[in-house]
């Protein structure tokens, strides 16, 4: 009985590594060191997303389509903070069917109008830069909310209820955020003497011979106290802002706003206009006052840098994957002796 026990508890974890060797794109035999286990209950599928929708929407479910990479810390603060907790997965379970998307994966992913790509080709049509990002998808396989990024345990139950319930069909996330997600915060805009003071006229100001920087902030922002208390000081990141001019957007506020393009808004406005509904984002624009990258989400200081030093380089242009070019500035810094942390 002993022996039976063994052999299967050795058959059980070799499933397991080879699920991981399968979904990370390796030979057969192979472990991949920065796989994370997923949950149980994600959807073991066959990738073919017609099928998927059709199902969840026949189980009262929706889909929700998690994007992440092997060794990705932000993928791991989801799953660890976020799914570990038995209160978000049960709900997390209730709402949707989760499939796990691999960023530079292999695995064939048939889309909604039944054409057939690798993970990776899958991903880079969604222009997916960040992991992990989740897609929840409507009944008709469209996309009823976006996630960029990490973004923490209360606010991630909230994006829950809204896709889970469909309220996408009578409010936006960003009113439905600012009634049903409040955090502890200092209550305050963060003044920096590096910030474009107002009237904000950003046509005017992205002529100024660097790349614009907007901050979609608001008051009661816990993350964006971090931001400034803790990422901005850095002496990388600072030496990074200096590259761009930037401006701070109140999202919550109706004062009028010029926009890149020549607009004048409220500044609220222009946040919904443009789709952002997390603070802070951060929205790159370049000469032409267009929009070139932008950041949503949690970020430390490491990433944080790369994403100023990926637009204020220019290598935006010449690498549209911002995953590749956080992988060769890491890669770098190590061959020069230096130590990246990730998450400190």
């Amino acid at each position: 009985m002993l022996k039976a026990l063994a052999v299967a508890l050795a058959l059980l974890a070799g499933s397991h590594l080879a699920t991981a060797a399968d979904e990370a794109g390796l030979a057969p035999g192979m472990v991949n060191p920065g796989y994370d286990e997923h949950p149980a209950w994600f959807k073991q599928s066959f990738l073919d997303l017609r099928d998927d929708v059709k199902e969840a929407t026949r189980a009262g479910r929706r889909l929700m389509l998690y994007f992440y990479q092997d060794g990705c810390p932000y993928c791991l603060k989801l799953l660890q903070a976020n799914f570990g907790q038995k209160a978000i997965a049960d709900k997390t379970r209730q709402h949707f069917d989760v499939i796990a998307i691999n960023l530079w994966g292999d695995r064939e992913v048939t889309d909604m109008a039944g054409k057939a790509a690798p993970e990776k080709a899958f991903a880079k049509s969604l222009r997916v830069q960040f992991t992990p990002t989740l897609l929840m998808l409507d009944e008709k396989g469209e996309v009823a909310l976006r996630l960029n990024g990490y973004i923490p345990p209360h606010r991630f139950v909230a994006a829950l209820d809204f896709a889970g319930q469909r309220l996408e069909k009578t409010q936006s996330f960003t009113d439905y955020l600012a009634a049903n997600a409040r955090e502890p915060a200092s209550g305050k805009l963060h003044s920096e003497p590096w910030l474009l003071r107002p009237p904000l006229k950003l046509a005017a100001a992205r002529k100024g011979g660097k790349p614009l920087l907007v901050l979609f902030e608001q008051k009661e922002c816990a993350t964006c106290d971090e931001l400034h208390g803790e990422a901005f000081p850095r002496p990388e990141v600072a030496a990074l802002l200096k590259r761009f001019q930037v401006a701070q957007i109140d999202m919550a506020s109706r004062e009028p706003v010029q926009t890149p393009t020549g607009e004048t808004l409220p500044a609220r406005d222009w946040a919904r206009k443009i789709g952002v509904f997390y603070t802070p984002s951060m929205v790159f624009f370049d000469a032409g006052g267009r929009e070139v990258f932008r950041v949503e989400g949690y970020l430390r200081p490491f990433h944080l840098a790369s994403s100023l030093d990926y637009v204020a380089s220019g290598a935006y242009r010449s690498q549209p994957e911002f995953q590749r070019f956080i992988e060769a500035r890491a890669a770098e810094r190590r061959e020069k002796g230096e130590q990246v942390e990730l998450m400190k």
